[in-house]
């Protein structure tokens, strides 16, 4: 039986794949994530290495393997689903859900994980814009950018969030920088890391170049 350690090894293997890939994933890209030392790392890698859920060797690091991926993709599913059910049904804000559905993935069924996703319309992101992958294991892909690659005089639409720390998160809620939320791009100066941006609303602001990276949108239609 799959634990829950190993589920959350799998799902941040499969992260870091996403961020990088191609490329094998590092002992201490995982260490720094899951805030683990990297021999442990090491020692509970090779294990799931021979279970079969993921290719190992050392020194050059681990990609999942197909049985490892699919694990991987549930976990996501759950982890998703919950979070945008605390966010839609139970009226929690998105810069909090994160930990819960950390704990609740572990907990529910997939049955429950069905009943849930049906509820909600069969969604195809959460609230972060974070791709919910189907039961089958089927992933979406969008044709998204860093908000930090916008030239001025763009208009374009945010899609997803990939900083979702509370605090991060927090500022971007007070500034109205939400998945679905239109923005004008006024003035991008690299030399002063930063972009003056406007919503639809006719608000301005200021946003740092390297919080804008954290932000993927689409262009506005």
């Amino acid at each position: 039986m799959t634990t829950s350690t190993v589920e959350d090894y799998l799902k941040q293997i499969s992260l870091e794949e996403q961020r990088a890939p191609g490329d094998r994933v590092g002992m201490g890209r995982i260490a720094a994530a899951l805030e683990l030392t990297p021999g442990t790392v090491t020692t509970m890698i090779k294990a799931l290495a021979d279970s079969g859920l993921v290719d190992y060797e050392p020194y050059s690091g681990v990609v999942l393997t197909g049985s490892g991926r699919q694990l991987a993709l549930h976990v996501l599913r759950r982890h998703r689903l919950i979070e945008l059910f605390l966010v839609q049904i139970m009226g929690m804000s998105w810069s909090e859900v994160h930990p819960e559905a950390e704990r609740l993935e572990h907990a529910i069924s997939e049955r429950f994980v069905e009943l849930i996703d049906e509820m909600l319309g069969r969604p195809s992101v959460d609230p972060h814009g974070d791709p919910i992958p189907t039961a089958g294991g089927k992933v979406a892909t969008f044709d998204q950018a860093s908000l930090a690659r916008i030239e001025a005089g763009e208009t374009v639409v945010i899609a997803r969030v990939v900083d979702q720390s509370a605090e991060f998160l927090e500022r971007l809620e007070r500034e109205g920088l939400k998945p679905g939320s239109t923005v004008h791009v006024i003035e991008t100066d690299r030399v002063a890391d930063a972009m003056v941006l406007e919503l639809s609303e006719g608000i301005r602001f200021s946003l740092g170049l390297r919080a804008a990276a954290k932000i993927l949108v689409e262009v506005a239609r």
